[in-house]
């Protein structure tokens, strides 16, 4: 038996899986907010009853935030990780934590076509490397490296590099952030839920279109990152709107930014769970248009496949499969 976990800032998904003849199927599953919970311990033990521990050859989790050493300390929760005391705690013969988008990247590598939507309609077909990007409660980067006719899994904290903004708009938008977090301004700063609404508000701040006092109501309701989309995609808030183009449109830039540095000829990957959510939006043009704008490299750029994953359990099958292959 092994143990596959995917874990966000928003929620943890674990599952154990039988070996069935040559296949792995799941016979449990759960999801938890990962909020509820001070410590990944009781989270697992909550997950795990007693027999499940004694059979666990096997345990990888995707784990949001850097793994160091084997261990690590999460980025938007409270939560540190050892592997040494999850094989106290389980058991098991195995354990390995890779990055959230490690996972999710040896995920991606395992979906069939129909679980990707292309974006980009000038792309061509290729071999090579692959960029994974995906925006949720945090912003993650991994790489797909080919050589040696497989691909190598680079994790990496690429969603922390700097904010460059582009223009004026994106400009008032730093120094706004600045105001807030005047030691970084980090691209997870504006691409994530999170970032959706630090746009709103920094739009709202230069008055750039009548507020809608309806949508404010809402917003001390709820998830304000999901309302401010779900206003956009409906056209019913302007301010909402813009928010959503110009997360969209930054989304393409740093998208741009990740394949010029890995040229992934085989494409660009964006999973999260925003992605998906916002396709309408996502299918208008800002985020290509934000994507392509790279001056001299703009052709280059648009050879390349860009596709929104829509599989949500992306990083839980690509810890699925990295279990597996640590068995082997």
């Amino acid at each position: 038996m092994i143990l596959a976990g995917d874990i966000g800032g928003t929620k943890t998904i674990l599952a154990l899986y039988q070996q069935q003849k040559d296949d792995w199927v799941c016979y449990k599953k759960e999801v938890f907010a990962s909020a509820g919970f001070d410590s990944f311990d009781k989270l697992l033990s909550g997950f795990l009853n007693a027999e499940d521990g004694k059979e666990l050859q096997s345990i990888c989790i995707g784990v949001a935030g850097p793994v160091i050493d084997g261990n690590c300390n999460t980025t938007n929760l409270p939560w540190e990780l050892k592997s040494q005391e999850i094989i106290e705690q389980t058991g098991a013969d195995k354990v390995c934590l890779l990055n959230d988008l490690e996972a999710t990247a040896w995920g991606v590598l395992d979906l069939a076509d129909e679980n990707f939507v292309e974006l980009n309609k000038n792309a061509k077909k290729s071999t090579g490397n692959i960029a994974v990007l995906a925006a949720g409660t945090g912003l993650g980067e991994a790489l797909a490296i080919w050589g040696d006719g497989k691909y190598h899994v680079v994790a990496t904290e690429g969603g922390h590099s700097d904010f460059a903004p582009r223009n004026e708009l994106e400009i008032g938008l730093l120094r706004y952030l600045i105001a807030l977090h005047p030691d970084h301004v980090s691209n997870e700063r504006v691409i994530c839920g999170q970032g959706l609404v630090n746009i709103y508000q920094y739009l709202k701040s230069i008055s750039y279109s009548k507020v809608n006092d309806n949508t404010e109501k809402q917003m001390k309701q709820g998830d304000i990152a999901a309302l401010i989309s779900e206003k956009a995609m409906q056209g019913e808030d302007l301010l909402c709107t813009k928010a959503l183009q110009v997360f969209c449109e930054l989304y393409g830039a740093e998208a741009g930014n990740v394949a010029l540095k890995c040229l992934p000829k085989a494409g660009v990957i964006l999973a999260g769970g925003i992605a998906a959510k916002i396709l309408p939006s996502m299918q208008k043009g800002d985020f290509i248009r934000g994507y392509l704008a790279k001056g001299r490299y703009t052709n280059v750029l648009d050879n390349f496949s860009v596709k929104v994953c829509l599989n949500p359990e992306a990083g839980l099958i690509g810890a699925r499969n990295v279990a597996i292959m640590k068995m082997q």
